[in-house]
């Protein structure tokens, strides 16, 4: 059905499907339509003319109200909402938008017992350091594991037994040390991802409690990823989680934190599973302990033969580059990352250089072993991790 000009309203207009405005151009030709009824149907309208040109301001200035009309509508549901009208909405599931991070990675301290470690500091290989939380006691097992969180801000990084060096020496306080990987900061919270976690987070008063579980882990600050398992049987699965456990696998956050949460939300009478150990305070103010996984990270070796066509350049090899690692970097805990699926982003559809190469092959393998023709199995527990350094691309 053809629009008939003027139109009956050039404002918004709230409905059963939510709310909508005409576009500028209906907006511009109502106004022309309308200036034709008074005026006669012989006044010159056009872009040239000087009237055309005030109707187009005021048809700009109609338009830019109905937007702001619509922002404003839309600013009041969090599917819908940006920025701050988001952060705002989040609040009522009592959820905050995340802020920028700083890196953090878990060390194994060991000491003598009872020795209190007072806004302790330790030091990577590249002369970075981290802090620890303000005081750390060293229990009876003569060692304790803890969260560091780096001093400079950024997506700092930190292999496997770099954090060694302790920067803040203390009496009785031995060595420390970093079983795993640092998790790299984060920037500030982006509105899609907010919308994801404030979805899930109207599951923390769920009906199912490993749900709620999830829920709440994930709402923690600087938690990246998280997952949960449980095996009520009554012996051990595939996994080799022991029978009626809870095992909760993270990537980032806090030590402290995640324990206390996991030791609140879980199962009343399930045990939990999990090579990070958590002393926390049950309710009559006795210690507990409770035990997760920090995800282990696995980096990924990628090999990729393309085929170059006509137009192509040579950064195109960095730009495939990004776009694996990106793709590798986004996959869950426990995802297998497979080859099939990296073609897609190999060949970076959309990306205006996509017609210049064709991908021929791709290869994978976990680092430091040679790429193959295999896809990467992970364990329940890890997460795959991809650097461009890792990837090669080979012009045929």
């Amino acid at each position: 059905m053809a629009t008939t000009f003027p139109l009956p309203t050039l404002g918004p207009v709230v409905n059963a499907q939510g709310i909508s405005a005409p576009p500028f151009a209906d907006i511009y030709q109502s106004l022309q339509s309308s200036f034709q009824v008074i005026y006669g149907t012989d006044a010159y309208l056009d872009p040239d003319s000087q009237d055309g040109q005030l109707l187009a301001v005021v048809a700009q200035a109609i338009h830019d109200a109905n937007q702001a009309v619509i922002a404003a509508y839309n600013s009041f549901s969090p599917l819908t909402a940006v920025g701050a009208a988001l952060s705002s909405n989040v609040k009522i599931n009592g959820i905050t938008r995340k802020v920028p991070t700083r890196s953090q990675v878990d060390v194994l301290i060991v000491g003598q017992v009872g020795v209190v470690i007072t806004q302790g500091q330790v030091e990577d290989a590249a002369g970075i350091r981290w802090a620890l939380p303000a005081s750390v006691t060293i229990p009876l097992s003569g060692q304790i594991t803890v969260t560091a969180t780096c001093q400079e801000e950024g997506a700092i990084e930190a292999d496997p037994g770099d954090v060694d060096i302790i920067a803040t020496p203390t009496l009785g306080w031995q060595s420390v040390s970093n079983p795993a990987a640092a998790v790299p900061g984060e920037p500030v919270e982006l509105d899609g991802a907010l919308r994801q976690r404030q979805a899930l987070s109207t599951a923390v008063s769920s009906q199912t409690t490993l749900a709620g579980l999830l829920g709440a882990i994930r709402s923690l600050t600087g938690v990246l990823q998280a997952v949960v398992y449980e095996n009520d049987t009554n012996v051990v699965d595939s996994n080799g989680l022991p029978g009626h456990s809870i095992s909760l696998v993270t990537l980032g956050g806090d030590a402290q934190e995640i324990g206390n949460t996991l030791y609140l939300k879980k199962t009343p009478g399930a045990g939990t599973f999990g090579t990070t150990a958590v002393t926390v305070t049950d309710a009559t103010g006795l210690p507990s302990s409770v035990s997760y996984f920090q995800a282990t990270q696995v980096p990924i070796a990628v090999r990729i033969e393309i085929t170059p066509r006509l137009g192509f350049v040579t950064p195109t090899i960095d730009s495939i580059k990004i776009a694996v690692a990106e793709y590798i970097n986004g996959l869950g805990i426990a995802v297998r990352v497979d080859r099939g699926r990296l073609y897609l982003p190999a060949q970076q559809y959309g990306g205006g250089s996509f017609k210049t190469y064709e991908v021929e092959l791709i290869q994978l393998s976990e680092v430091p072993d040679p790429p193959a023709d295999a896809d990467v199995e992970l364990a329940f527990n890890a997460i795959a991790t991809c650097s461009t350094d890792d990837i090669e691309v080979v012009i045929l």
